[in-house]
């Protein structure tokens, strides 16, 4: 079975690729295609960040007893883009390319640190920290991303 850093890291390519789609479609005045492309993007990370911060981080600090540090920190980030979303929806909705374009750059800027220190810091140490229950984890954070 994958583990915890391959299956998210995955998945945080799988959300970039629906966010960089939902903005090229954005600059291209193409708001049917924005639009669907930006709310899978929004439903796939909102699993994502849930997934996280429900299962993967109270891992994390129960088997650190780290409570202030990096989980603070990515909890942190995800509130921050979250604040984002509904202006990225409200330019679709507006058909406005130049503020979906400020939206998404403020995005990006989060996004790409945040995902950076989630793959080379925290998805390693929890595959290592998670022991035996490393698949069951797994298996439940799968069960929270793929949700219909």
């Amino acid at each position: 079975m994958t583990g915890i850093h391959d299956y998210m890291t995955r998945h945080h390519a799988h959300c970039d690729a629906l966010f960089t789609q939902a903005e090229t479609e954005a600059m291209a005045e193409d708001w049917a295609g924005a639009k669907r492309d930006c709310t899978a993007f929004l439903t796939d990370i909102a699993r994502h960040m849930d997934a996280e911060e429900n299962v993967l981080f109270p891992l994390f600090e129960a088997r650190t007893g780290i409570t202030g540090g990096p989980t603070h920190v990515m909890r942190t980030e995800h509130t921050r883009m979250k604040e984002i979303f509904d202006g990225l929806l409200d330019a679709i909705g507006s058909r406005d390319a130049t503020a979906y374009r400020g939206h998404a750059a403020a995005l990006k800027s989060i996004l790409n640190a945040h995902n950076m220190k989630e793959e080379s810091v925290l998805y390693p140490m929890l595959d290592q920290i998670a022991g035996a229950e490393r698949d069951s984890t797994l298996d439940r954070v799968k069960a929270l991303m793929e949700e219909n």
